[in-house]
């Protein structure tokens, strides 16, 4: 008879909380019984309406306020690396840690959603939680993006916060990310007689040369420092150890302040690398910060937190392009994300669930 997991119990505190979805083990594609156990227990909660699509949930209070902010995370995990069940230590200094997969990434930003859908039933903002499955796969499967094509609606709201795990700061926006190959061609010959040919992997050398000497640029957004870089990440040419090549290519990324629209950041490349041939493979937009949002300001000054700029890409480029402002802040540490030593303190998932729920009921 298979298995069949207790309901959530919604009552108990953030940290006793992610212990339990840590349980839940909801690897990416095999989130259903946690969707389920989520499902349930957001129905049981009178001031909600709850929306599903798949494994992804939707739940809103219509109170008629002025503002709408929207709280998402994901509840898949990657595989499990013989961390699961959870397990609770306690260090020398008496600093409780929570370990287990998924526990920093992102179930602990997970648990905290929960606890303010149940409860801060009359909110002075209007809430949207939103919880979805396959973050931590390919993109096209992402539940948030199916989401967004499908019930754009459900979305809507004046700012988002992304619970991933910041350490408790916020983090504003994120970057934009773009790869492209830049290929160079020749003509093969053995390389016993070179001089009949033309070294494609020679021909590389001035794109080596380009991106060595380019001037990274940095640029202030709403009082946050977004500082750009553009690296070869991958060179590829040859087909023997006896021939010379007549192709390579230089994979390069581009990581753009989240002021350059996709279209400008491409263009931006093929400007560096004018002369060769340069081929987009794979693209991903920024996401401007949003803290002049009088929402973004007070979540801010509520949580008390440091604010910097997001290095990386995160699902908040999805609530960007949807024309909400978004920051990342979660209780998780980032360094420890898809580790097999995988944990979180409990102490700051219970200072994530205080800040959110002084901001929304002050």
């Amino acid at each position: 008879m298979e298995h069949e997991h207790p309901v959530l119990d919604l009552s108990v505190d953030a940290a006793e909380l992610t212990a339990r979805l840590v349980d839940f083990a909801s690897v990416s594609g095999e989130e259903k019984p946690l969707a389920d156990a989520i499902e349930r227990a957001l129905r049981d909660l009178p001031h909600l309406r709850v929306d599903r699509d798949g494994n992804a949930m939707v739940a809103r209070t219509d109170l008629g306020r002025a503002e709408r902010v929207v709280l998402a995370g994901h509840i898949d995990t990657v595989p499990i690396a013989d961390n699961v069940p959870s397990r609770m230590t306690e260090t020398a200094d008496g600093e409780k840690l929570l370990w287990g997969c998924g526990s920093s990434d992102m179930k602990s930003g997970v648990a905290v959603q929960l606890r303010i859908a149940a409860t801060v039933p009359e909110p002075n903002r209007d809430l949207t939680f939103v919880f979805y499955d396959n973050e931590e796969v390919a993109a096209e499967l992402n539940g948030l993006r199916r989401l967004a094509e499908r019930h754009r609606d459900w979305l809507a709201g004046d700012f988002a916060v992304l619970l991933e795990g910041t350490e408790g700061q916020v983090e504003g926006g994120c970057q934009g990310t773009l790869r492209v190959r830049v290929e160079t061609t020749g003509r093969r010959a053995h390389s016993a007689r070179s001089w009949l040919g033309d070294n494609a992997i020679h021909h590389a050398a001035p794109i080596l040369d380009r991106l060595s000497r380019y001037e990274s640029r940095s640029v202030a957004i709403d009082g946050l420092t977004y500082r750009e870089g553009l690296n070869a990440v991958r060179i590829e040419g040859g087909h023997a150890g006896n021939v010379i090549p007549d192709a390579c290519a230089v994979t390069v990324n581009f990581r753009f302040a989240p002021d350059r629209s996709e279209e400008e950041a491409l263009a931006h490349v093929r400007e560096v690398f004018d002369g060769y041939d340069v081929v987009l493979t794979d693209s991903s937009p920024g996401a401007l910060p949003g803290l002049e949002h009088p929402a973004a300001a007070a979540f801010v000054a509520a949580v008390g937190a440091e604010v910097g700029p997001k290095y990386g890409w995160t699902d908040v480029a999805r609530f960007s392009a949807l024309g909400v402002p978004a920051v990342n802040y979660g209780p998780g540490d980032p360094k420890l994300a898809h580790t097999r030593e995988e944990h979180v303190s409990v102490s700051a998932v219970l200072r994530a669930e205080e800040r959110l729920r002084a901001w929304l009921t002050a």
